[in-house]
């Protein structure tokens, strides 16, 4: 476990215009200099409120990137070939902009300001950058950003497969936990209660009122990042991942058409409750009030490729103790996968 100071977030705006005010933030930090990472393709009502908020605060952005994806040397080159004169690094966007800033600014020691447009997942508050290494993706170890920065009436405009891909990426602490103490149980690994507490504690507070409008997303968004603090806190991804989350790396690796993270995950977690018999109802019922279910069945997953990735899940990351290494489950996933009144409808032969 991790004993020494957690670094987490000490400016954090979540708020409708928040975008705009960048140049504010910045401004009150020192900051006259940075470097802006961008989602390529970024429609222009999401990035002009920023550019304007930082021409009137009088910060120059010395670098402007459209990044296309999150390879890990083109990574490294940005930073080397970053000028002396920036101070800050934003990352504006979607997850391959937000991993390749955060990773920029952990090479180059600087501060990193994450300023989602969709909350597609817990990435953008995370200690780690999710980077393309020889064609695979892989998690590398990056700061915590210093400043969040939410717009909420931008994050409500997203594609709403975006937002749903963030509910089922929150959900899964719910099987991640469960997993960490099946961990404790069987393998002696230390569970840290405090970053378990805060890690499930997040998803409940999102229960609480389950509503895709303004506050909704203001209260998925404080999840998420609250979800990223967890995983700080004890210096692992165990608060926020688990059998769910190899499921899905499995069938990144194996998919014709990979899906959304948060979106495999989510049905992942759903499938992992079956097998832990914990908080399936639960679970279920969020997907339905917030459209999950429906959003899924409208383009639904290969069963056969769901089965492989089962199979091959339990060996994604070594010495990794889940409720998939307690047994062979592939019996169950399958019937499951015929039978469960959610599930059967997400699949297709």
């Amino acid at each position: 476990m991790n004993y020494n100071r957690v670094a987490i977030p000490t400016l954090v705006r979540i708020k409708p215009g928040a975008l705009g005010r960048m140049g504010i933030y910045l401004q009150r930090q020192g900051h006259r200099c940075v470097a802006v990472f961008q989602s390529a393709g970024l429609l222009d009502d999401i990035s002009s409120p920023m550019r304007l908020g930082l021409r009137s605060a009088s910060i120059e952005p010395a670098v402007w990137v459209n990044v296309t994806d999150n390879d890990f040397e083109r990574s490294i080159s940005y930073f080397t070939e970053l000028p002396r004169s920036v101070t800050a690094v934003i990352g504006l966007g979607g997850g391959k902009a937000l991993d390749v800033a955060k990773y920029v600014a952990f090479l180059g020691k600087l501060p990193y300001f994450a300023a989602p447009a969709s909350l597609s997942n817990d990435g953008f508050a995370s200690p780690q950058s999710s980077l393309t290494i020889g064609g695979k993706r892989r998690a590398v170890a990056a700061a915590m950003p210093l400043a969040v920065v939410v717009d909420t009436a931008t994050c409500q405009r997203a594609p709403n497969h975006l937002t749903l891909s963030g509910v089922g990426d929150l959900v899964a602490k719910f099987t991640a936990i469960e997993d960490w103490k099946l961990a404790f149980r069987h393998a002696n690994e230390p569970v840290d209660d405090f970053a378990a507490l805060l890690s499930d504690g997040s998803v409940h507070a999102f229960l609480a009122r389950p509503i895709l409008d303004e506050e909704g997303i203001r209260l998925l968004a404080m999840s998420l990042l609250f979800n990223g603090i967890a995983m700080e806190v004890c210096g692992s991804s165990r608060p926020a991942s688990g059998s769910e989350h190899l499921i899905s790396h499995a069938l990144d690796e194996i998919s014709a058409r990979p899906r959304l993270h948060g979106l495999q995950v989510g049905v992942a977690t759903y499938l992992v409750s079956l097998l832990q018999r914990h908080r399936t109802d639960l679970i279920a019922r969020l997907f339905g009030t917030t459209g999950f279910w429906e959003a899924i069945r409208a383009e639904p997953f290969s069963r056969a490729e769901w089965l492989e990735a089962v199979r091959r899940a339990p060996a994604i990351k070594e010495g990794f103790f889940t409720v998939l290494s307690t047994r062979d489950a592939l019996p169950e996933v399958e019937e499951a996968l015929h039978t469960d009144k959610w599930l059967a409808p997400c699949f297709v032969d």
